[in-house]
Order: C-alpha cells, then sequence, then structure tokens
C-alpha cells in the first residue's frame, strides 16, 4: 500500500511539474506572440517605410533594460463586422513604464502593425491607465503617435475612448510633462490628444497631422492638396507652429525627447535636474561689447549673444523653425535649467506680431508650471503694424504674452539690449509685471517709440511752418538727435528704479548666474482663484 501510494504521489508529482512547466511555456509563446505585433509582414512593411515599430521605438526611448510593459494580454471586445475572428494581444498599443537617465517616464507607443493603430476602447483604457500611474507618482508622460484614428467597428465607443485621453491630458496639464512623437499618421479625433500636450515632435515625410485628410478636404471645399501640403511635419514646423521639434527620422526623434527631459522636472512639485558644469561664471564674453551695430536698424545675430552667456554654449531651441522674431528654448546656467526668450533682430526686426506672442506666451507659461525660470533678451521695436494683424486679433494674441509674464512666479530675469519701444517694452517682461531683475546694456533705448517717429508727433507742426525741404530735414534731424540724448538710453529708466542696473555687455553671464542663483529660493503665489481666464 505505501508503496503504491508513493508511486501514485510521485505520478502526480510529474503531472503537476509537467503542467507547470506547459503553462509557462505558454506564458513565453503568449509574450512572443504580443511581441509580433501584426504580425511578420505587416512588421516588414513598417520597415520598409522607414519606420520603426511600436516596441523598437520605446527600446530606442526608454535607458536599456528599463521597459516595465503593462497589459501585454489585452485584446478588444468587439463582435461586430467578424472583428471576434481577428484578435491581437495589445490591442494595437504598448504601454508601460521605464527610465530616461534614471527617471521614471510612463509611455505608450501606438503599434501600426496592428488594425493601422486605430483606437479602441480597450487601446484608449490602456492609455487612461499610464497617465493616471504617472499622475499618481509625478512622472511625465511620452506618448508615441502612430495611428489610423478611431476603430470604425466601434463606433461611438472608440470616440468615448478619445474622450476619455483627451479628460486626462487636460488633468495632467501643468502637473507632469506630456511630450507627444508623431511617428506616422494622427488625423481625425486622434490629432486633439497631442494637441493638448506640451510639446509635439514630428517626423520628415513619415508623420503628419490634421482634423480632415485631403480627399474630405476636396470633396467639402473642392480644394485639391496633397497629404503632405495639407498636414505634413515641414507644414506643421513652419507654418501652423503646431508641432514644437522636427525630426528626420524615429532615431533623432527619440534623441529629441531624451535630450528635451534633461531639462525638465518630472513633476510640478521638483526643480529641474541640475547638470554640473565646468563652464565658469564669470566668464567674460568679450565680444558682446561690440557686438550692437552702431547703425540702430542694423541687425546683428542674437543667437551669439545667447551661445555667448549660457552654459558650454549650448541651446536647445524649440518651434525653431516657426515665427523666427522670436526665440523660445532651454538653455542652463551654472547647471540650472532655464527658459530662454529673446526677440531676433534678423527676422522682421525682431518685432512682435500675433504668431510670436502666441508662440513665446505658451512657452512662458509652460516653464511658470514646471519651475524653470525665465531669462528674457530683449530688442523689441515694438509690434508689427497693419491691417492683416489687426484684423487677426494682435490685440488680444499680443495681451497673452504681456498676461503670461505677468502671471508667471517663477525667477524672471530681465536684459534689453537695444530697443524697448512702447507697448512690447512692457510686454517683454518689465519691471512692472514683477521683473525680480532687470538689467540694460548702454546701448538700450527704452522708451514710448523711436526717435523719427516721435519727432513726427512731437515736432510735425513746427517742421510744416518751416519754409523749405532743407531746413525741415535740418530742423528734423536736430529734434532726433535731442530725443535720442534724452531717450534713447537705459539712464531715464534706471532714474525712476525701471532697470536695476546697467551693465557691461560681456559681463551678461555673470550678472544672470549671480541674479538666479539669489532668486533660487523665491516665494511668489497669484491670488486664490479657480483659474484665470487669460485671453484666448
Amino acid at each position: 500500500m505505501e508503496n503504491r501510494a508513493g508511486v501514485g504521489s510521485q505520478s502526480n508529482s510529474i503531472t503537476y511539474m509537467t503542467s507547470n512547466r506547459n503553462k509557462i511555456k505558454e506564458l513565453i509563446d503568449k509574450r512572443a506572440e504580443a511581441r509580433l505585433g501584426g504580425g511578420e509582414k505587416r512588421i516588414e512593411s513598417q520597415h520598409n517605410k522607414g519606420k520603426f515599430t511600436a516596441r523598437e521605438r520605446i527600446d530606442m526611448l526608454l535607458d536599456e533594460g528599463s521597459f516595465e510593459e503593462f497589459d501585454m494580454f489585452v485584446t478588444h471586445r468587439t463582435h461586430s463586422f467578424g472583428m471576434q475572428k481577428n484578435k491581437f494581444l495589445s490591442d494595437g498599443v504598448v504601454t508601460g513604464r521605464g527610465t530616461i537617465d534614471g527617471r521614471v517616464v510612463f509611455v505608450y507607443s501606438q503599434d501600426f502593425t496592428i488594425f493601422g493603430g486605430s483606437l479602441s476602447e480597450t487601446f484608449a483604457q490602456k492609455i487612461c491607465k499610464v497617465k493616471d500611474y504617472a499622475m499618481k507618482v509625478g512622472a511625465p508622460v511620452i506618448g508615441v503617435n502612430d495611428s489610423g484614428g478611431a476603430r470604425i467597428q466601434e463606433g461611438v465607443r472608440s470616440l468615448a475612448g478619445y474622450a476619455e485621453i483627451f479628460q486626462r491630458n487636460i488633468e495632467a496639464s501643468g502637473v507632469i510633462p506630456q511630450i507627444s512623437s508623431i511617428m506616422g499618421p494622427c488625423a481625425g479625433g486622434s490629432v486633439y490628444s497631442p494637441a493638448l500636450t506640451d510639446f509635439i515632435i514630428m517626423t520628415e515625410d513619415t508623420s503628419y497631422m490634421f482634423v480632415t485628410g485631403p480627399k474630405v478636404v476636396q470633396t467639402v471645399t473642392g480644394e485639391v492638396i496633397s497629404t503632405e501640403d495639407l498636414g505634413g511635419a515641414n507644414v506643421h514646423s513652419t507654418k501652423s507652429g503646431v508641432s514644437h521639434f522636427l525630426s528626420k527620422n524615429d532615431e533623432e526623434s527619440v534623441l529629441l525627447i531624451r535630450k528635451l527631459m534633461s531639462y525638465l522636472p518630472s513633476n510640478n512639485l521638483e526643480d529641474p535636474p541640475f547638470m554640473p558644469t565646468e563652464d565658469p561664471i564669470d566668464r567674460l564674453g568679450d565680444r558682446l561689447n561690440d557686438i550692437i551695430p552702431e547703425d540702430p536698424n542694423k541687425p546683428y545675430n542674437m543667437y551669439d549673444v545667447i551661445h555667448e552667456i549660457v552654459d558650454d554654449e549650448e541651446f536647445f531651441e524649440v518651434q525653431r523653425n516657426y515665427s523666427q522674431n522670436i526665440i523660445v528654448g532651454f538653455a542652463r546656467f551654472n547647471g540650472r535649467s532655464v527658459g530662454l526668450v529673446a526677440n531676433n533682430p534678423m527676422s522682421l526686426a525682431g518685432v512682435l506680431d500675433i504668431n510670436s506672442s502666441r508662440k513665446a506666451a505658451r512657452f512662458v507659461r509652460f516653464c511658470d508650471c514646471f519651475n524653470i525660470p525665465l531669462v528674457t533678451l530683449v530688442d523689441v521695436p515694438g509690434f508689427l503694424p497693419g491691417s492683416n494683424q489687426e484684423y487677426g486679433g494682435i490685440i488680444v494674441h499680443g495681451a497673452k504674452l504681456l498676461f503670461a509674464y505677468g502671471e508667471a512666479t517663477v525667477p524672471k530675469v530681465t536684459i534689453t539690449l537695444r530697443k524697448s519701444y512702447g507697448g512690447a517694452h512692457d510686454v517683454m517682461s518689465c519691471k512692472q509685471l514683477r521683473g525680480d531683475i532687470n538689467y540694460a546694456w548702454p546701448s538700450a533705448e527704452i522708451a514710448v517709440m523711436g526717435a523719427k517717429g516721435a519727432v513726427e508727433v512731437l515736432e510735425g507742426r513746427a517742421i510744416s511752418k518751416l519754409d523749405s525741404e532743407e531746413e525741415k530735414a535740418k530742423y528734423a534731424m536736430q529734434k532726433e538727435e535731442e530725443y535720442v540724448e534724452k531717450f534713447a538710453n537705459p539712464y531715464q529708466a534706471a532714474k525712476y528704479g525701471f532697470i536695476d542696473d546697467v551693465i557691461e555687455p560681456r559681463n551678461t553671464r555673470f550678472r544672470i548666474v549671480r541674479s538666479l542663483e539669489a532668486l533660487h529660493n523665491k516665494k511668489e503665489q497669484n491670488p486664490p482663484k479657480k483659474h484665470c481666464n487669460i485671453p484666448l
């Protein structure tokens, strides 16, 4: 009896072990199936288009071996149109968490090899889950978009899934950084989630974004237009401003995301990462003493100024190809991340217009959300005049930038290099918009308007009474020289305390670093309110 019992027990043990091994093999097989996405042929098709798969993109983005996938075995729940016979593990989106330079991030990457990356109810739930996790732990969310839009077979459930995602985008705004990389199609309702995030990166030739495609446009309006011309990466990087960065391929897009992350905190309660530097804080920028031309109407290269004053000459520009009359981007001073805003005299003389005001306002508000100090370099002759600007609402759009600076409570250091005229002077982080430290170079011209325009207003009647054109020209020139001597310098503003100091240009880096160090523990709050009503 004992022997028989022992044999039976041994047999049961062997059966159990075999069953266990089969279950483990089943798990391994299912993981392998999920990693294949829509299958080898569709993966090959993706590669032939110069695109990587969803998982390949995540592997490139995250630190090696750091990715932990969620919901690998999720499938859709649709029975309409025979969909119950056509199911894939992961259901078209890969989600999870990992690290970038050791910092936790949450990611989702849409898989075009499964139903063209179209969004289903379960697809949306997977994305919502990682967003919810990210909010709980205070970590950034990075989304890789490569999708044909809503899954038509699911009807309104797919639309509801989009709305669930949008709601989480909105709740996370200003709490955790949200980055969208467009590495394929992004059309219809799917464009609004990236639009609600902080930064969008598009890839040349392989990505596009639009609300309605070329066929619908032609049907409704009669306009014949290509996919690229309607919503390609170059269009959104140069004309619409929808895209913040333009990459040549998937690899460069990933590198841009990793670079961007190096300047950002993980959430709104943290400071940005500190990056040690060997660049001395008292390094003199001697060439800055001669960079401003004698002719006040002659441009100079603002990028030369920027590279001269920041750590290691490194500047990470945002929206480089859009509205180039203003420059925005990230840099470091003594290892600390800052947001830098600068007028660009090389483009439209550095004037503010509708697009530049919107571009800078959005950037300023982002920096304020995430505790990134603002350094502003001013050379602005005013707002762009003309009926197109007025009809387009330059008043409201200019007010956005004014509002953004006035609302910001992060440290703000402003340097006026040359022109700072009229309302544009106020808008560009002036002392009255709670600028903490406002410096000016000796070449600064701070006034209501330029000398020529001022003389026309103030002396126009007197000039008109003179007999000859020669006398009029001589008198006007004399008055312009008087105006320049009295107003086209920083000392009038300094006399009233609107400028804290007039500094030698070559000392600009040192003065900025010292100011930012002094302001590092700044505490300032806006009045309690549900939210502001920025002029939109």
